[in-house]
């Protein structure tokens, strides 16, 4: 069995609100084990982003426990065990390409710059484009320039947000097969955030279902997919059956809010 990489145990969150307190997540029970890819999916509001803040140490958790590499969440934070992409490519637009992607090493005053930078940019199919501005890129091509940020310093976690949620669907398709394929190149373990079933489906090889707030785990799908799976896989009989699953399980975590 691989090494647990992310364990939460009945993690919950409140936000303490002038009105009336606000349940994010209730009771969340997940193990994330290394080299996994898992995706997060559930409707607006269902507390999927809080619990990958929850992980990156962005937000703390009211009640429960939860490790990030057996540390917690400040000492994975503090100790760059993981790389975060928003949902916003979120680049300096003054700075060119490799300067946006060198940022963290310069922050963390990491040797060697210039090789990690190329590296990263040969991993998400960017080279060429160094001395580019953000402005002279597509909305995709500057999503790639943010994961080639995050993978900067190596970290063994990648946490992304809706990364694709803003693109246009061919463009999406493209970059889904371009991570899956960054994924098995790098064998790292992916943590993401979506809420599309196809993608969350192609994608993972663990698929977290999630209610409506309070946040809870109603179903978690192992896929058993190949690593070399291309788009052409999404007309599978096994690809329809996993995503029959996972709406049958979003339907029926509305029916026990109603």
């Amino acid at each position: 069995m691989a090494a647990a990489v992310i364990e939460a145990k009945d993690l919950s969150l409140t936000f303490q609100t002038a009105d009336s307190p606000v349940y994010a997540l209730s009771k969340v029970n997940l193990t994330v084990e290394d080299g996994d890819f898992v995706s997060f999916i559930g409707p607006s509001g269902c507390g999927k982003t809080t619990l990958l803040r929850v992980i990156a140490d962005l937000e703390q958790a009211t009640s429960g426990s939860i490790t990030v590499n057996g540390l917690t969440p400040q000492q994975a934070r503090l100790a760059r065990a993981y790389g975060y992409v928003f949902q916003a490519p979120g680049l300096f637009p003054w700075r060119t390409v490799e300067k946006n992607v060198a940022l963290p090493l310069e922050i963390m005053g990491l040797g060697d710059a210039a090789e990690r930078v190329k590296r990263n940019l040969e991993l998400v199919n960017l080279a060429g484009f160094e001395k580019k501005f953000p402005w002279q890129l597509s909305g995709g091509m500057q999503q790639r320039v943010s994961i080639a940020r995050a993978l900067a310093f190596d970290p063994k976690l990648l946490l992304m947000d809706e990364p694709f949620g803003a693109l246009d669907e061919i463009v999406r398709d493209k970059l889904n097969q371009q991570l899956l394929d960054l994924w098995a190149r790098t064998r790292k373990t992916v943590v993401f955030v979506t809420h599309s079933i196809p993608e969350a489906v192609f994608l993972s090889t663990k698929i977290v279902v999630m209610s409506p707030r309070p946040g809870r785990i109603i179903d978690v799908i192992e896929t058993g997919l190949p690593r070399d799976r291309t788009l052409d896989f999404r007309e599978a009989p096994e690809f329809l059956k996993l995503a029959h699953r996972v709406r049958e399980g979003l339907k029926a975590g509305h029916s026990y809010e109603d």
